[in-house]
């Protein structure tokens, strides 16, 4: 996977005055880290003196690369909040797998459970369960890696990884759930590469896409 980034410097691929999307490059937790260094690299494009408001939407895992939406406003951030809540932010997901798919293209769902840094597939009864669902579609294969494209229909701990392991297809890279192959870097074959929403405040359609999409 080509890294996005040269050193300290974060890729924006989108910037007004409410809203920031950055790249985030794997090996790096989303908070703080990208987050300060996004506030860092603000506060001297803009010159500015003070404290700089930037808050994520939602966070990646720090082996998982892609993109991140921050609110740069108080009224955008509750907005946004809102829309994440009712699902109105549509995001897409790439990953190269191994294993075999039950289908070319599908949905799948599961109830995880939030243990000890790990997200475990429970029962559906399990008390502290949560529904975790996803779509995916096959996109290529080759070699027995398979590149397909998840639709995360909900946001719940470590889901795309955990969904994929339970059903005997662990992300490559990703030995936390299963896989013997190793990715590049720091990171796992996982990498948000699409956002799709109404803008908060100017009510306009946004489409932000990164230039990633392909890893085989």
């Amino acid at each position: 996977m080509p890294l996005f980034f040269t050193i300290g410097i974060m890729r924006f691929l989108y910037e007004d005055n409410h809203l920031l999307i950055a790249l985030k490059p794997e090996g790096l937790p989303t908070q703080p880290e990208f987050i300060e260094r996004l506030k860092k690299q603000l506060k001297e494009k803009y010159q500015k003196s003070g404290n700089v408001f930037l808050e994520p939407i939602h966070r990646l895992d720090k082996p998982v690369s892609g993109l991140v939406l921050c609110a740069k406003t108080s009224k955008a951030l509750s907005r946004l909040q809102a829309m994440m809540r009712e699902r109105k932010i549509e995001k897409r997901y790439v990953a190269l797998l191994t294993g075999e798919l039950p289908a070319l293209e599908g949905e799948l769902e599961h109830f995880l459970f939030h243990d000890a840094h790990r997200a475990r597939v429970v029962p559906r009864t399990h008390s502290e369960g949560k529904q975790a669902l996803l779509r995916y579609r096959l996109l290529k294969e080759k070699e027995g890696k398979k590149l397909v494209e998840i639709e995360l229909l909900t946001g719940r701990y470590h889901q795309i990884r955990a969904q994929f392991s339970a059903i005997g297809c662990p992300i490559i890279g990703d030995a936390k759930y299963g896989s013997t192959l190793s990715w590049k870097g720091e990171g796992i074959a996982l990498h948000h590469c699409r956002l799709q929403f109404i803008h908060p405040v100017s009510l306009q359609p946004l489409e932000i896409s990164s230039d990633n999409c392909s890893m085989i």
